[in-house]
């Protein structure tokens, strides 16, 4: 069924208000005279199109608008045409690998060997859990909690850890992405050596010992008066060591090379300990190890990931690991085939203390607070944003992080992210908001050891949720004052998935510092000029609005009513061409009340995070499943995770 067919009231829709910029000539490289006469049908083209429209970003604002219900009308027919065009063919999914990244390294042979110590520093691990505040299986984040911070990457926190051991760098993560996705982890011969190297120094450290690793006694002890053949003991502890390292069953010839290495070792005079010792740094530094193989069910009638994939992503997903014994015996029974038994295992990946580790992935990236750490406000301008050797940045970032845990640990709606009752303030970070009434007076400046952060009612919709909190304001800010483009694009990007496109590389930046001309220019004044660029209007009708709309805050998140030459800021602007809103409460509001669109843009991050892959027009129609599936219960997360981990996306290659 082509377009035409399918509706002829969505062709005279694109005949009227698209077809005389996107023709054959098309701006941006999109030719919608074939969509619109049925003659061509990309799926990647409906779903645009779908998109642009949905989100009233086409037709421009300048063009004659359609109605509200045309527009209605027609985002339904493109989604039910998308609908019937996927269910027609299959998706281009093929098997899949991608190296772990540095992250999913630290835990994975933190849960082989059962580590009760860190195996290297991790920097883009910002909170430390103080008190074991962090215990999903009571189904609550405490009222008070107690946390430590790294802040800019250094080591300033004592930690237990191997010696000697140094992580490979950092990797970094795609473009509006996360460092989870295959075509960002990739393993050089250069790589590869390192990995080799780290594996030695990782079991050759003088603390790999019995006293921090779980499983000394299963693997590296011979046992006394052990009267069978060393080399059967060999083989069956390797056989279940490299089932948990590879996440798959290893073959009789793999399994027999890794014996074979271990006798010849023996042979040479080298000790049971220290062969053993030998091959587990082999078993580490091995492509088997460190790739995530996403390979499909050969038995399967559908699609689908084999129960051992399915089971790797899932952990991968949750714990940022490698499956435990439990979800690997699943896997090997064929439970996983079992949705209520797929189901039950999430439920139970919810509730164990591992989940910490999606909690200091996930949200970091998600909202990309990791530019947190270059923030740097102007110290004359902003003096209590420092004190002693420290900044304001170590309490900052923990504000959304705490409040993310709070909703996932709760199961709260994902709305809470826009605007939230309550939130999770320092004395210190509270005295820097100068609001929510703490007892300030007694707040002393603190470095990033260990810092106690209260559970506090918001006031209004000024503060909570994510888009409002100081660490976003000020990492979105230059050193001396807002950026609303900076923050509109942000908004954009992380709240409804829809980043803007690159600048023109001719434009120039705004100046810093107000001269004769601007000193008595609002921000909004300023940026005119940007707006009047024909290459610039698209993108700015898009996040000038959303960027305005924080105005409010200024470069280190605290409120202000005017700017310092007195003038009143303006916050007023209009969501999605079509929502009015005044100031940042009726802003929030507006977002709320296009629920549908931020939940949808929450999905698509997380399944992106989850598989590692770029997403397809067919993802795009399983989204709208899972939309549908959790609208009932208010999107409520661990609901969304349920469902996310139950469709089709998620169980394919």
């Amino acid at each position: 069924m082509t377009v035409a067919e399918d509706s002829s009231t969505m062709t005279a829709f694109l005949a009227t208000h698209c077809v005389d910029c996107h023709g054959a000539d098309g701006e941006g490289d999109v030719d919608l005279q074939l969509l619109a006469s049925g003659q061509e049908e990309s799926l990647e083209l409906i779903e645009l199109v779908h998109h642009v429209i949905e989100l009233h970003e086409m037709p421009p604002e300048e063009m004659d608008q359609p109605s509200k219900e045309a527009r209605v009308r027609v985002a339904d027919d493109l989604q039910h045409l998308l609908v019937k065009k996927t269910r027609q063919s299959k998706p281009p999914r093929k098997q899949s690998l991608r190296r772990m990244n540095r992250f999913q390294y630290h835990n994975a042979v933190t849960d082989l060997f059962e580590l009760k110590c860190a195996v290297f520093a991790l920097p883009e691990r910002v909170a430390r859990v103080y008190q074991d505040y962090f215990d999903p299986a009571k189904g609550k984040l405490p009222e008070t909690v107690g946390v430590g911070n790294r802040p800019l990457g250094k080591s300033q926190l004592i930690e237990p850890r191997l010696a000697g051991v140094t992580p490979f760098p950092q990797d970094l993560r795609a473009e509006h992405g996360f460092d989870t996705q295959a075509d960002h982890l990739s393993l050089s011969p250069v790589l590869m050596e390192a990995f080799l190297s780290l594996g030695q120094s990782i079991v050759q450290s003088k603390d790999f010992t019995k006293k921090n690793v779980g499983i000394w006694e299963d693997l590296f002890v011979l046992p006394k008066g052990y009267l069978e053949t060393e080399s059967k003991l060999v083989e069956s502890r390797l056989r279940s060591f490299l089932t948990h390292a590879f996440r798959h069953p290893v073959d009789k010839k793999t399994l027999g090379r890794y014996v074979a290495f271990v006798n010849t070792e023996r042979t040479k005079g080298m000790t049971f300990e220290d062969a053993m010792k030998a091959v587990a740094a082999a078993v580490i530094a091995s492509p088997r190890f460190l790739y995530i193989y996403n390979a499909a069910d050969q038995h399967a009638a559908e699609n689908e990931l084999d129960p051992y994939s399915l089971a790797s992503r899932l952990s991968f997903f949750l714990w940022g690991s490698i499956p435990d014994e439990q979800l690997l015996s699943a896997a090997e029974a064929g439970l996983l085939d079992d949705k209520q038994v797929l189901r039950n295992e999430v439920q139970r990946m919810l509730k164990s203390k591992k989940l910490k580790r999606f909690c200091d992935a996930f949200p970091l990236q998600w909202l990309q607070l990791d530019r947190m750490i270059s923030a740097t406000p102007d110290p004359e301008l902003f003096p209590d944003f420092y004190f002693s050797k420290y900044r304001l940045s170590m309490h900052m970032m923990l504000e959304p992080l705490l409040l993310f845990e709070a909703v996932l640990l709760e199961n709260l709606p994902i709305t809470q992210f826009v605007h939230s009752d309550f939130t999770y303030r320092s004395q210190q970070l509270d005295k820097a908001y100068a609001e929510l009434g703490l007892e300030v007076a007694s707040a002393k400046p603190s470095g990033p050891g260990r810092l106690r952060f209260k559970r506090t009612p918001t006031k209004g919709m000024r503060s909570g949720g994510m888009i409002t909190n100081a660490a976003v304001m000020t990492m979105l800010s230059s050193p001396e004052q807002s950026q609303p483009i900076s923050r509109g694009a942000w908004l954009a990007s992380v709240v409804f998935n829809d980043p803007p496109k690159p600048p023109p590389a001719d434009v120039p930046p705004l100046p810093e510092h107000a001269d004769i001309e601007t000193e008595t220019m609002t921000l909004r004044e300023q940026l005119g000029a940007h707006r009047e660029r024909a290459d610039c209007r698209g993108c700015h009708e898009q996040i000038d609005p959303l960027g305005f709309a924080l105005e409010n805050y200024d470069a280190v998140g605290r409120w202000r009513s005017k700017y310092k030459n007195g003038r009143t800021v303006d916050s007023a602007g209009k969501l999605f061409h079509q929502h009015d809103f005044a100031n940042i409460t009726e802003f929030k509001e507006a977002i709320l009340k296009e629920d549908v669109l931020f939940a949808k843009a929450f999905v698509k991050h997380l399944l992106v995070y989850a598989t590692g892959r770029q997403l397809t027009p067919w993802d795009s129609v399983e989204m709208n499943d899972i939309i549908a599936t959790t609208a009932a219960n208010d999107y409520r997360i661990q609901n969304i995770i349920e469902a996310v981990v139950m469709s089709p996306s998620f169980r394919s290659p």
